[in-house]
């Protein structure tokens, strides 16, 4: 991958077909957890990580809050998974985006970091993963976890031109 850069308006970077490939299983995965019924968020730990409880020792509480809330999160996770979607090139190649679009790219890498950090057991617990763990989900969360790093730096580093 060749990092995102601020390039004026818009932030760039180069990623492989492989890495196209690797995105959008990753979306196609996201996307399945959004679709499904939402009455099993608390039994999957992963979709209980996206959709967090509003209170944790009151359960009429939390069950009130996720039924406020939870379509408009779910919607708003949906849209940006489709924007991001359809920026992610297909066989590889520039990915150019927008201010909007790059906060959408920030809350996708960041659901799909939260929903395979789950399932890799990281919790804020367990502190950091291991960089020498060598296994292809844990070489893949490293990877997202580059993505949104270089990402979030060229996202700031035009801010103060911006205001």
């Amino acid at each position: 991958m060749k990092p995102f850069r601020r390039r004026g308006d818009h932030v760039v970077a180069g990623l492989s077909a492989q890495e196209s490939e690797i995105l959008g299983l990753l979306l196609e995965q996201l996307d399945q957890l959004l679709d499904e019924d939402a009455a099993d968020v608390p039994a999957d730990p992963v979709r209980a990580r996206l959709f967090p409880a509003g209170h944790a020792s009151d359960a009429e509480i939390a069950r009130d809050y996720r039924d406020l809330t939870e379509s408009a999160l779910r919607e708003g996770k949906a849209g940006d998974l489709a924007l991001v979607r359809a920026t992610v090139p297909a066989d590889g190649g520039d990915v150019r985006l927008d201010d909007d679009q790059a906060r959408a790219w920030l809350r996708t890498t960041n659901d799909l970091r939260l929903a395979l950090g789950t399932r890799l057991g990281i919790t804020a617990e367990t502190g950091p993963p291991d960089p020498d763990d060598g296994s292809q989900q844990m070489s893949v969360y490293h990877w997202l976890t580059a993505v949104q790093g270089s990402l979030v730096d060229a996202f700031v580093s035009g801010a103060g031109r911006r205001r």
